[in-house]
């Protein structure tokens, strides 16, 4: 593993491209998100396309007004259609996070413009020989009349490349989908080694000539029919691969050995004591370790980049592509390199951000945020990955004596149903023994936990199982299942039980073997580490699990009189009396519930700082994606208190002090001054104390000083963040009230405050952007985004803030268009009357207005023709609307010779189609053939001037 010293650094190679591109007039345009949050179809942005859609699409934007723009876009190929993930490691060149450098015009210049560009940066910048390259362009598509893209060719030779390496290729044709903007594009290839002629290896997968940048040319839009449309703006995509190119400008032939990733390798070394990195792939790396080298890189990086954009891994689309590629980095790590986990990703996570900070400024800010996301993760997975991992080798055994090289899919979805391996992860460590798995029998067992999930407890949850006084008196007197001690719940991970007794049909029961398949019951153990539901903070979930044997998953937990029974359902095997188990709540559903907890006591603190000592809690919900508070409160809370509270809890939070927690003899504790406890509620002697910032201990010892009046302490059973910088953000999304005196509030933290600050972000954009439109798209998206605030999950005090802005929005254009209709009905008016002065023999007045179909100014004309005694006929259509709008007039005199409105609207209807109706001196109607409305006016004029 060396150091490059070499003229091209990498960070050289971008800023030379960004300054080119620059100095010929194109705008920085920063990267989107990897995290597609307006597209739902895509788990991750994957092209540099991305980009080029946004800024064509969203005209009224600034984005929208570009037309020459350049950036270097970051890209995600994992999971999905483009899936890099399982090839990454195998290989030089594959990766899960790239970078995409791109130029584009929007309606400027065109294919000579950008081939050129193309070529003067290679070889005049970069300085790349052009006899090293290769171009290819489109042949042309005779079967579907599409021409060779000749232009492209010319342009090439033009700029001295040698004949035999442009190279005409039918399959250089660019579509996004089967309809939409498309085109011809141009691919560079070059040739690593040189001094030779390999035309023939140009798009043959050779390692030796690869494809650097291609040059999309957006001229044609494929019609639903299938025909091509050519586009009256023509665009320019083109996207560079970045580590690719680097690797050609550095020599090496391999990504991995670039100064992109070799930073990162040798933090890896440092923090494993693993051999140094070889460069070996396949049969030649013998232990694997160069392709975990290879694979942690990535991995950290595309993992850096997608938290960074606000991406949480979970078990849902893109967040669980984020865990499987966690754990799958994980087991290299533990594996492969033999190091500990739990903050390994977390510790390399910073040479990244060394690296690439300065590009995308987004690492720096989010740095600590994604590595509290990543150790929350590790840690989560580190305590099952040597259980499953241990498992996993008794299966392969298993199969292996019995002559099979294939894992039981049975298996396989245990492994990821209790220990969380993804099943890619252990598809790759079934290949690392020249295993295969069962995919239909994994897809089986996948199918019937999902029916198991949805069936029996769900339809009993009405009836769930509890302990009524009558079997707590039985338990009493069964000295067998003693009182659950359940002080492992404070702690964190996974604890050793003894099953004490087994719950269903109001018995208790020695074993599980009688109770039906799916059924609801219930398990009472001699210790557990769940929380069971109380003060307002919900259970937790989890497993009791023996390893390989059962696993029986907990979905309530309620405690009654000191024991605690777990309820839920047996995935498979048995569980009996007397077994030895391991009590395993879930930790990702526990951490969040842990910060909403303290950012409850938080904003109970704040609500009586800001409002007064009156403030009592009456009420509270502590979720895991959000909290709710109900306190006593006269008067609905003004946005600037309710901004004065969000501050100082957010305040809290960023002082980050220490949470603490201990038994306090009872009547000590209420001596305490400022602590809060809920009115009427009976607590246990001792009673646990919370505080925030102040050791117990120390209040205990002085416990009337008036000082701890201006901490948060609390009489609490709940489970808690060990610092308040845990919690990492807090919104307030609501405040209402719920009865007379009481009020709500509801609050967010964590990863759902950024999320809803994220949008309220892209609403107030959207707004931005409405600002700029006008008429009907205007009128439209305004009534749209009224709709989608009201219902929008986002801070009240954003949400105030839109709603004044969009107010103002809506008044000014509510007054243009009153303005503008003011002008266009005067203009209408005069246009009338003024036809009449230069033309006083002039028998009718027939016009088409420019109105978009306003009926209004239609009527207003009719108007002053009534008064001037003269028929009318008037149109105006409205284009966008597809309709368009008529009306007419017929005084006394025409009317008495037998001509009537209602007749004369009939013709025109014939011609527009629609509907009329009216009485003989006036008719109105809307016709849909916008297209014949002058047609409509000669029918109109005919019809009156032939009506005798």
């Amino acid at each position: 593993m060396s150091t490059y010293n070499g003229p091209w650094p990498a960070r050289r190679v971008r800023q030379e491209f960004f300054d080119y591109f620059r100095n010929r007039g194109h705008t920085f345009v920063p990267s989107s998100s990897t995290i597609p949050y307006d597209d739902p179809t895509l788990l991750f942005a994957n092209a540099g396309m991305n980009q080029a859609c946004d800024a064509s699409l969203h005209r009224h934007s600034e984005r929208g007004k570009l037309k020459r723009a350049f950036n270097t876009q970051k890209c995600i190929r994992a999971g999905g259609k483009h899936n890099d993930l399982e090839d990454v490691g195998k290989d030089s060149y594959h990766h899960t996070f790239f970078e995409m450098l791109g130029n584009w015009s929007f309606g400027d210049y065109f294919k000579k413009e950008s081939i050129t560009f193309t070529f003067e940066l290679l070889t005049g910048v970069f300085k790349l020989p052009k006899e090293r390259l290769y171009v290819t362009y489109f042949a042309g598509d005779p079967q579907n009349n599409i021409p060779s893209d000749d232009e492209a060719k010319q342009t090439w030779l033009t700029l001295g490349m040698d004949p035999t390496h442009v190279i005409p290729s039918k399959f250089n044709f660019w579509e996004m989908g089967s309809t939409g903007p498309c085109g011809p594009c141009s691919e560079v290839h070059v040739d690593r080694i040189g001094s030779r002629e390999v035309a023939h290896l140009v798009d043959g997968d050779d390692p030796t000539v690869v494809e650097i940048w291609n040059n999309v040319f957006i001229q044609f839009n494929r019609e639903t029919d299938g025909t091509l449309k050519t586009l009256p703006q023509k665009h320019v995509d083109t996207g560079m691969g970045f580590e690719r190119i680097v690797s050609v400008l550095q020599e090496k032939m391999s990504n991995y050995d670039t100064d992109v990733f070799t930073p990162i390798m040798a933090r890896i070394q440092e923090l494993t004591g693993a051999r140094p990195y070889t460069g070996k792939f396949g049969a030649e790396d013998v232990d694997g370790i160069d392709t975990a080298y290879r694979v942690i890189a990535d991995h950290v990086r595309t993992l850096s980049f997608a938290l960074s954009d606000g991406g949480t891994p979970n078990n849902v689309g893109r967040g669980y592509v984020l865990r499987r590629i966690l754990r799958r980095g994980c087991r290299y790590v533990r594996k492969k390199l033999g190091a500990p986990i739990g903050s390994f990703f977390s510790s390399l996570m910073p040479v990244v951000v060394e690296q690439m900070g300065d590009v995308f400024p987004e690492l720096k800010r989010k740095q600590d945020e994604i590595k509290e996301i990543l150790d929350e993760e590790e840690e989560s997975f580190s305590r099952t990955l040597d259980r499953g991992e241990k498992l996993f080798d008794q299966y392969a055994s298993k199969a292996k004596e019995a002559g099979s090289n294939e894992l039981n899919g049975a298996d396989v979805w245990r492994l990821y149903d209790t220990f969380g391996f993804p099943v890619d992860l252990t598809r790759l460590m079934a290949e690392e023994l020249g295993m295969t798995i069962n995919e239909k029998e994994f897809e089986a067992a996948q199918e019937r936990s999902k029916l198991a999930s949805k069936g029996t407890f769900k339809k009993d949850k009405s009836e769930a199982l509890k302990l009524d006084v009558h079997d707590l008196a039985a338990l009493e007197k069964n000295s067998a299942i003693p009182k659950t001690d359940d002080s492992a719940k404070f702690g964190i991970g996974n604890i050793n039980a003894q099953v004490k007794g087994i719950f269903y049909n109001r018995q208790f029961l020695s074993s599980t073997s009688s109770i039906p398949e799916g059924a609801n019951l219930g398990v009472l153990l001699d210790r557990t580490s769940f929380y069971a539901e109380a003060g307002g903070q919900e259970c937790d979930t989890g497993n009791i699990v023996i390893d390989d044997v059962c696993d029986f998953e907990v979905i309530n937990v309620q405690a009654y009189s000191g024991y605690v029974l777990h309820t839920g359902y047996l995935k498979y095997g048995q569980l009996s009396v007397g077994d030895e188990v391991i009590s395993s709540y879930d930790e990702l559903r526990r951490w969040p519930l842990r910060s909403n907890h303290t950012a409850t006591h938080i904003l109970n603190f704040c609500l009586r700082e800001v409002l007064g000592d009156h403030i009592d809690q009456k009420g509270s919900l502590v979720a895991p994606t959000k909290l709710r508070f109900d306190f006593s409160h006269k008067a609905q809370i003004s946005l600037p208190e309710l901004a004065k509270i969000e501050s100082m809890s957010i305040d809290w939070i960023a002082q980050n002090v220490k949470v603490y927690s201990k038994d306090v003899d009872l009547k000590t504790a209420y001596k305490i001054p400022g602590v809060r406890a809920v009115f009427g509620e009976a607590y246990p002697d001792p009673v646990r104390v919370v505080v925030l910032g102040y050791d117990v201990d120390e209040i205990a010892n002085d416990v009337e000083n008036p000082k701890w009046r201006n901490a948060s302490i609390e009489f609490c059973g709940g489970t808690h963040v060990a610092k308040t910088g845990d919690i990492k953000d807090f919104v307030i999304t609501e405040e209402s009230g719920i009865a007379k005196g009481i009020r709500r509030i509801t609050a967010v933290t964590g990863q759902e405050a950024h999320e809803a600050a994220r949008v309220a972000d892209e609403l107030r954009a959207r707004l931005d952007a409405l600002d700029l439109s006008s008429g009907k798209e205007k009128d439209t998206g305004l009534k749209v985004f009224s709709v989608e605030l009201s219902q929008a999950d986002i801070s009240v005090l954003r949400k105030a803030e839109l709603k004044d802005r969009l107010a103002a929005v809506r008044k000014a254009f509510d007054k243009q268009i009153k303005e503008k209709e003011t002008a266009a009905n005067k203009a209408a008016v005069d246009a009338l009357v003024t036809h009449f002065q230069e033309k006083p023999d002039s028998e009718a007045y027939f016009a088409i207005l420019e109105v978009n179909g306003n009926a209004k100014v239609l009527q207003n004309v009719i108007a002053q023709g009534k008064k001037l005694g003269k028929p009318v006929y008037v149109f105006s259509p409205d284009v966008e609307g597809g309709k368009i709008a008529h009306a007419n007039y017929l005084p006394e005199n025409v009317r008495s010779q037998g001509f009537d409105a209602k007749i004369w609207a009939s013709r025109v209807t014939e011609i527009l189609g629609g509907k009329a109706g009216g009485k003989e001196e006036g008719s109105q109607g809307v016709g849909v053939h916008v297209d014949k409305v002058e047609e409509a006016l000669n029918v109109a004029e005919t019809t009156y001037l032939n009506r005798k």
